[in-house]
């Protein structure tokens, strides 16, 4: 191997790990500083043979959707009340026009008539799925570009499962 080489494949190293540590960085700084909304959740299918055990959530909001009017990729607009639950929400296709006290999470649309916000799945360790069944929201984490973090499951009483 020639010295060119050696020295392309240590900068393409040193790219990707700044990369790597650039997405981790923002996503430490979602977890910190992001708003918290809680998602109430739609059932379905709680287990995969090939990944273990895990949760596919799926979101109620995405039930309210009419998914031939919306474009591929937007926005969806939230307002919530003060227990981090879901007032109200709407679909836009840019960052703008939103009010103040909404949240913008980025959406991109599914072929089957689902959104995906980032945050469809839940992963825990293998034999815990029981204590997962009581979920009724997803705790999502979203800061003011529409990034979304999804930070937990929790119950109908609004507290984490842990």
């Amino acid at each position: 191997m020639s010295k060119i080489q050696k020295i392309l494949i240590l900068v393409n190293l040193i790219l990707v790990a700044m990369l790597l540590g650039n997405s981790v960085i923002k996503k430490e700084r979602l977890l910190e500083d992001g708003t918290l909304i809680l998602l109430e959740l739609a059932p379905i299918d709680p287990r995969s043979l090939i990944q273990g055990d895990y949760m596919r959530l799926r979101y109620g909001i995405s039930n309210e959707i009419d998914y031939d009017s919306i474009t591929k990729n937007g926005y969806c607009v939230i307002s919530i009340h003060e227990d981090g639950t879901v007032k109200s929400f709407r679909i836009q296709e840019n960052k703008v026009p939103i009010n103040a006290g909404e949240l913008l999470i980025n959406y991109h649309k599914k072929a089957w008539n689902n959104i995906n916000i980032g945050a469809e799945s839940y992963f825990f360790q293998e034999g815990e799925g029981e204590k997962y069944e009581a979920a009724k929201y997803g705790g999502v984490k979203v800061d003011g570009n529409g990034n979304s973090l999804l930070v937990g499951l929790y119950d109908e009483d609004l507290k984490l499962i842990e």
